[in-house]
């Protein structure tokens, strides 16, 4: 199965052209990963075990795995349009402003406790994952990638868009970036666990 692994490489030019900026590679190799743990933890799963969960008020693999594909999705519509009309000022990395940190420490990023946010209703899975939903989060890690490649000489550290869930909030489109990829490896940890949990009833006797 596709992953979308990409060829930037560290110190060499990106597929556009151009010296890619920091930043750019090192988000590209954290969606790699993302890439990577998604079809691990996807692997060898039949529909109905893509679909289990330990309870009614927890997800299953597949609605992790459709919930960061839906936000994803999301977010890149939020910020497309963001880049029109600007002047190239290109930066070698990503400056979240103090919002923009606290949101990400508070709200996204994955801790040992896993702090339970209800997420938003437009970003909600289905209460039944199709087994297409591993192709849909990679695509949408690919288009995150074509949205990098296309912001790599702008300075994503001053351009803002709208945050699609609370419209007065404008985050800049490094912040979104960085909330991307962290937002992934939150519901990824989520979707290993609840993996490691179905694979112990497999193992009971």
């Amino acid at each position: 199965m596709e992953t979308g692994n990409s060829t930037i490489l560290p110190g060499v030019t990106d597929t556009i052209g151009g010296l890619a900026p920091a930043w750019l590679l090192r988000l590209n190799s954290e969606l790699d990963a993302a890439d990577r743990r998604a079809t691990a933890v996807a692997h060898g799963l039949t529909p109905q075990q893509l679909n289990w969960s330990r309870s009614p008020a927890e997800w299953s693999v597949g609605q992790c795995l459709e919930h960061l594909a839906i936000a994803n999705e999301v977010y890149l519509r939020a910020m497309s349009g963001s880049l029109e009309g600007r002047r190239a000022g290109r930066v070698e990395e990503i400056a979240p402003g103090w919002f923009g940190r606290l949101f990400i420490r508070t709200v996204i990023e994955p801790s040992p406790k896993m702090r339970r946010w209800q997420a938003p209703k437009k970003i909600r899975p289905g209460s039944q994952v199709p087994p297409t939903v591993l192709d849909r989060f990679h695509a949408t890690n690919r288009a995150i990638r074509e949205f990098m490649r296309r912001a790599r000489n702008y300075d994503v550290n001053r351009i803002r868009f709208k945050n699609p869930f609370i419209g007065i909030i404008r985050f800049t489109v490094g912040t979104g970036l960085e909330v991307l990829w962290r937002h992934e490896c939150r519901h990824l940890l989520q979707a290993e666990r609840i993996r490691a949990a179905l694979d112990a009833t497999v193992r009971a006797p």
